[in-house]
């Protein structure tokens, strides 16, 4: 089993379920609706791939094809942080440059599942 995307993945997890908790309670009154939505839409795109990081490290214990794995969780986990952490940045700040980075972090998760899709192909090693 690949140890670091099962840990990251649960904490990310845990992370995002503590996000969304701040979205429903803390920033309703704070920020508008459309800047509550885009809050939303990073905690699940964040809950998503966190239970994808768990998923690789679960395929590697069955054997899958580890190395596309351990790539396609390092790709999970840059979408998470440039992708949801990019929203973020956006509703809970005054700033507008991190709008360009979140379709990068999406362009990352559809990498990460392009590899799963890889490994998943990829014929087991005869031993």
């Amino acid at each position: 089993m690949l140890r670091f995307p099962l840990v990251s993945g649960a904490l990310f997890a845990l992370l995002a379920v503590m996000a969304g908790a701040f979205g429903a309670h803390g920033l309703r009154a704070q920020v508008s609706v459309r800047a509550l939505e885009v809050f939303q839409t990073a905690v699940t795109y964040q809950v998503y791939h966190a239970l994808a990081l768990v998923l690789v490290a679960l395929l590697a214990a069955f054997g899958i094809h580890r190395r596309l794995l351990s790539l396609a969780a390092g790709f999970f986990l840059a979408g998470i942080i440039l992708f949801s952490g990019s929203l973020y940045l956006l509703v809970l700040t005054e700033l507008s440059w991190p709008g360009p980075i979140t379709p990068v972090g999406g362009v990352c998760f559809m990498v990460g599942w392009a590899l799963v899709v890889a490994a998943g192909l990829r014929r087991p090693r005869a031993g």
